[in-house]
């Protein structure tokens, strides 16, 4: 489906990705801008090539052998009637009487694509849903990307009117120009522009969203706190700490993959579909030295990992912060609802080759659970030495604070914070799961429970301890890398 040249695309898309983050009005129009400009080049460049190279054998079997799109007689039929209706001098009372909505057939295409060509999405558990994606068509030849309430510093005069819809899904924007003179190439030509225009609109959004979304009228990125006890604030889910990662050696990785090898309920899971997400830039400067390795035939070898892991760079993530975590714990999904029409609207100014359109879509997605994602801080990641020389290695760590701690849903008085090392907490339960999180990834941690009664004993972080009436001491001690340097934690349960 698409045929321009990637590499550019995938430019334009981190630009696109990074004003959707930083807010950037100006960012997102000059970002589309490019985007649409190249679509629609490519689009009519080939066109015109299919048209004559396929002008004398117009047979439906060979052209879906030469890679051309056969749409069905239900999809003609309607790109037909909207082609006639945009053509009208009245196409808003013309696509009003229109009686057939985009088919769902159009849609499914998209996502086959978005599946297919998207890494992130690829990599996740991504399903189409009912519910309803928002184009909006202007003049001006900029489309942007935007979820949740539509944002009155980029869209507040061209958005007068539209009505919200109730949705568990939450909405995905984008602007779409359509040129007047574009339209007698027919309806494979408006097919396709919809489409990728729809593949673009999607790919961009969602990933800013799935990656660091904020959970505010937009997906729960991997990067935030779900589940029991999380507060949430005017919407936001907070971040997740972030743990400190220098080194991708078997003894660091395979540290943080045993905090993902539990589920919330202490039980142990299969650690597969592996992500590391990453900033683009940080890609080559940090995680290509540090996975890159000399073949014995003098070849290198990137993405070399000490477990079998994806390595994506995505543009949603700051410089210096990546994703480590279980791609099918992340359960997005998007999609039209059956009530889809492409609509005139009037609320634009416009140039005189252009009329404005609009498309409505849905989506949303958040991590099953807290555990499936860590998030961390990979500024101080060292490259993979693997040259026979003497180095001076760098002196090991000595922080031995945890950065998060969790007793089941419990509610540690005072709030947790690193630097405090007593807590008390009170329960009716009869188990809850305790989590420690270190704040450096080379940190060990002993977790110790002294009941009531019985002899104090060691459970593993990440599994359930059982209460006795009374009080139990939890301590969680914490050793340094440096194997000196230690910590320790208490929390007091009373259980009645």
């Amino acid at each position: 489906m698409i045929s321009m040249d990637m590499k550019n695309r995938e430019n334009v898309r981190a630009l696109l990705q990074k004003a959707i983050k930083d807010g950037d009005t100006e960012g997102f129009y000059q970002a589309f801008d490019q985007m649409l400009t190249c679509i629609q080049n490519d689009l009519q460049q080939s066109y015109e090539a299919q048209v004559n190279g396929l002008r004398q054998d117009l047979d439906s079997r060979i052209l879906s052998a030469r890679g051309v799109r056969q749409l069905t007689t239900q999809e003609r039929d309607y790109y037909q009637k909207v082609i006639t209706a945009m053509k009208s001098t009245d196409p808003k009372q013309a696509l009003a009487n229109v009686d057939v909505v985009m088919p769902e057939t159009v849609i499914e295409s998209v996502f086959e694509d978005l599946t297919a060509q998207h890494p992130l999405l690829s990599a996740i558990n991504f399903i189409p849903a009912t519910g309803r994606v928002r184009i909006l068509v202007n003049t001006n030849g900029r489309q942007e990307a935007l979820w949740g309430d539509l944002c009155d510093e980029i869209v507040k005069e061209l958005l007068a009117g539209f009505r919200e819809v109730d949705s568990g899904l939450m909405k995905l924007t984008a602007f779409l120009p359509v040129c007047k003179a574009s339209l007698d190439m027919g309806p494979q030509w408006l097919d396709r522009f919809v489409r990728e225009t729809l593949y673009e609109a999607l790919a961009s959004g969602l990933e800013v969203g799935i990656v660091v979304g904020t959970g505010n009228k937009m997906p729960i990125g991997m990067n935030r706190q779900v589940g029991d006890g999380v507060t949430v604030k005017g919407g936001v889910y907070p971040e997740k700490a972030r743990v400190a990662v220098t080194d991708l050696s078997p003894d660091t990785v395979g540290n943080l993959l045993s905090l993902l090898a539990v589920d919330p309920n202490g039980k142990p899971r299969a650690v597969q579909d592996v992500l590391f997400i990453v900033n683009p830039q940080d890609y080559y400067q940090k995680v290509m030295p540090a996975t890159t390795v000399m073949a014995p035939d003098g070849t290198y070898r990137n993405d070399v990992m000490p477990y079998p892991m994806k390595v994506i760079p995505s543009g949603a993530l700051d410089r210096g912060r990546a994703i480590l975590g279980l791609g099918y714990r992340y359960f997005a999904a998007a999609g039209t609802d059956k009530a889809g029409r492409i609509e005139y609207s009037d609320h634009y100014q416009f140039l005189e080759d252009n009329r404005v359109y609009l498309i409505k879509a849905y989506a949303n997605g958040q991590a099953k659970d807290d555990n499936a994602f860590l998030y961390l801080d990979v500024s101080g990641l060292r490259p993979s030495l693997w040259r026979v020389e003497q180095v001076t290695a760098p002196a090991p760590s000595t922080n031995a604070e945890l950065s998060g701690l969790k007793i089941g849903a419990l509610t540690l008085s005072p709030e947790f914070a690193g630097a405090t090392t007593s807590y008390t907490a009170a329960t009716t339960n009869a188990t809850n799961v305790i989590t420690a999180l270190p704040a450096d990834a080379g940190a060990e941690i002993e977790i110790l429970v002294d009941p009531p009664v019985a002899e104090t004993y060691e459970i593993d972080n990440g599994t359930a301890v059982t209460w006795e009436t009374g009080e139990t001491t939890v301590t969680i001690n914490v050793t340094a890398a440096d194997g000196a340097t230690t910590k320790a934690y208490t929390v007091t349960v009373t259980k009645s």
